[in-house]
């Protein structure tokens, strides 16, 4: 599987790139401060992020500055990355659950966030910010049926 990455500096130009790479060096673009913007893939962040249709502006933060809520970037283990949401932080370490999520967390040191997300741009060039999610949060016990309910709106949609 692959993802789009545009470099924030560099908005015209688009690389596909498998994700062990991609990840690893959009990390060291973070650490360098770059911002970088990142086509994310999969469903785990519905429907607050959408696969393969939303694009995320990543930034470096400080480690400090990491609050239940954000939605980071974040090393689970060596080459692999998850973008999803604080969901509950304990000293060093972070448990991250995706809102598209019905259950299963990453527990991961702060030093493993390598971004967090500040901005979701949307197909048609919208910029928001994100939520801290904590109503979506409560409603971990029926988002089964509120996802099954999103979805088949969306399928509706497209018709």
């Amino acid at each position: 599987m692959s993802q789009d990455v545009e470099a924030y500096m560099s908005p015209k130009a688009i690389h596909q790139f498998p994700n062990a790479l991609l990840l690893g060096e959009v990390a060291r673009l973070l650490t360098e401060g770059r911002d970088v913007v990142l086509v994310p893939k999969g469903r785990s962040m519905l429907p607050f992020i959408r696969g393969g249709t939303d694009k995320v502006l990543l930034r470096k933060p400080l480690a400090t500055a990491l609050s239940v809520g954000d939605i980071v970037l974040a090393r689970i283990d060596e080459g692999q990355y998850v973008m999803h949401r604080i969901i509950a932080i304990a000293d060093e370490r972070i448990t991250l659950m995706g809102d598209g999520n019905l259950h299963g967390t990453e527990v991961v040191e702060r030093n493993d966030v390598a971004g967090k997300v500040v901005e979701i741009i949307t197909p048609k060039g919208q910029h928001c910010k994100p939520s801290s999610g904590w109503l979506w949060r409560k409603l971990l016990p029926i988002r089964k049926y509120l996802l099954k309910v999103y979805r088949k709106w969306n399928k509706l949609k497209k018709k």
